[in-house]
């Protein structure tokens, strides 16, 4: 976790009236570390993302399938640091794929760049940003109960070791919910959300299991247009998050047949999408949240 997080002197104001004669105090605090790492494809740069350093081989290999580029582990050969550019050093901020020869190679002029706050920037517009989508979500069998699909932010929040440290990352975890109790498969955490996202999609890529069919992503933060997207290109039926989503995010998840639930906080939620999938075994309680 050494990369993940750094040390920093700061100078805390007590306001409160518990700092004694030293209003001021010198200490320090934990960061949670953000660097950029470049996204080569066959020795060509693609992409720049500002990402938390860590699990850096899922994020590019989620990334390659939330552009589109792929969607089995086959497809990718290999993923290898590059030295960096501080005199040829080794920075491990730069990661290399090699595709399968048959795999057809993007346009690698367009050089993506992407923040850890926002989703994939640099695109025209929005159907830009679209991709062919290759799994079905709307013929996913999956029935969720509502008070365990509640449940999963607390069990996310649980699980979330840099942000116990730190305070400032995201986070993203892939649930299965078929039994009693749901199971964490995957967790990840990162400045920015899509790359939590892009992470555990990586995971699951190298772990030969897309499509997710049948699981639950549940993520810390909002739910924008491009992490329904990551959703739906990996195959996840079920997308819930603690905050809003956005309009374009609920018209993508109803389009492609994605649950997509917000505002999850342990005692409500919120149905954007795909409410069918949604089960109250409470008698005579009525519905708040409201499908699209």
């Amino acid at each position: 976790m050494a990369r993940m997080t750094q040390r920093r002197k700061i100078h805390r104001f007590q306001l409160d009236g518990t700092g004694g004669e030293h209003p001021v105090r010198h200490k320090e605090d934990v960061l949670a570390a953000e660097e950029p790492l470049e996204i080569m494809i066959a020795g060509t740069s693609f992409a720049v993302t500002m990402r938390t350093p860590g699990d850096d081989f899922d994020l590019v290999a989620g990334f390659l399938v939330s552009e589109g580029i792929i969607r089995n582990p086959s497809e990718l050969l290999s993923l290898r640091f590059c030295a960096g550019e501080k005199d040829g050093t080794q920075t491990f901020n730069v990661v290399d794929a090699q595709l399968r020869p048959d795999v057809p190679l993007p346009d690698t002029k367009r050089h993506v760049y992407t923040s850890s706050s926002c989703g994939i920037c640099g695109t025209d517009s929005i159907d830009a940003v679209r991709k062919t989508i290759h799994y079905d979500a709307s013929l996913d069998g999956l029935r969720v109960p509502v008070d365990l699909l509640a449940g999963l932010p607390d069990r996310l929040r649980e699980a979330q070791a840099v942000f116990d440290r730190t305070g400032g990352v995201h986070a993203a975890g892939l649930f299965r919910v078929d039994g009693s109790e749901p199971e964490l498969l995957c967790l990840r955490e990162d400045v920015g959300r899509h790359n939590a996202v892009d992470k555990v999609v990586g995971w699951a890529l190298r772990q030969d299991l897309l499509p997710l069919t049948g699981l639950v992503l549940q993520v810390s933060g909002r739910a924008s247009f491009e992490l329904v997207q990551k959703a739906a290109l990996a195959g996840i039926p079920v997308l819930s998050a603690v905050s809003a989503p956005s309009s374009l995010a609920a018209d993508l998840a109803v389009g492609t047949g994605l649950t997509l639930v917000g505002f999850s906080r342990g005692h409500s939620l919120n149905v954007y999408a795909g409410r069918e999938r949604l089960i109250d075994s409470r008698a005579n309680v009525p519905e708040v949240a409201v499908s699209a």
